[in-house]
């Protein structure tokens, strides 16, 4: 008899297909240390996103961290509601709301980025730190021509 290949072998070895397996396994090893404080990833971002660029409308947040405009106003309208951010008129256009975080969204930032650093603690295990760097590094050359 003639032994067969395992299942899905050429599969396995993509590229393609390894990157979605460890996507899905970040997304969720983050999502559950995320979920310890009761938030959820696109939360995190507006979040992270506020922080980093606020304060600044709400459209310009949108396009940077890549949700939706009507998803948005949902993320927007429930941390809002948990007083984790706040929307006063942008002063360079009556029009907008500039997006800005409270002291309470900024305390829950500094959690989530430990709760996120213990996620993708545990997705990189395996690896040594040098191969989380050459792996960092190589991730960011294969994203920077769609982020051009």
């Amino acid at each position: 008899m003639h032994a067969s290949p395992a299942p899905l072998s050429r599969l396995r070895t993509l590229p393609s297909w390894l990157l979605a397996r460890a996507s899905a396994r970040g997304h969720r090893l983050v999502s559950e240390h995320l979920a310890e404080e009761g938030v959820r990833m696109p939360h995190h971002a507006v979040l992270c996103g506020i922080a980093e660029l606020g304060p600044l409308a709400q459209a310009e947040l949108s396009r940077t961290v890549r949700i939706d405009p009507k998803d948005m106003v949902t993320v927007l309208n429930e941390l809002q509601a948990k007083q984790l951010i706040s929307r006063t008129r942008d002063p360079r256009d009556a029009r907008k709301n500039a997006l800005e975080l409270t002291a309470d969204g900024r305390a829950l930032l500094h959690r989530l980025e430990k709760l996120g650093d213990r996620a993708n603690d545990e997705l990189l295990a395996p690896l040594t730190p040098a191969e989380r760097k050459q792996l960092a590094a190589l991730l960011a050359r294969l994203i920077a021509t769609e982020q051009q």
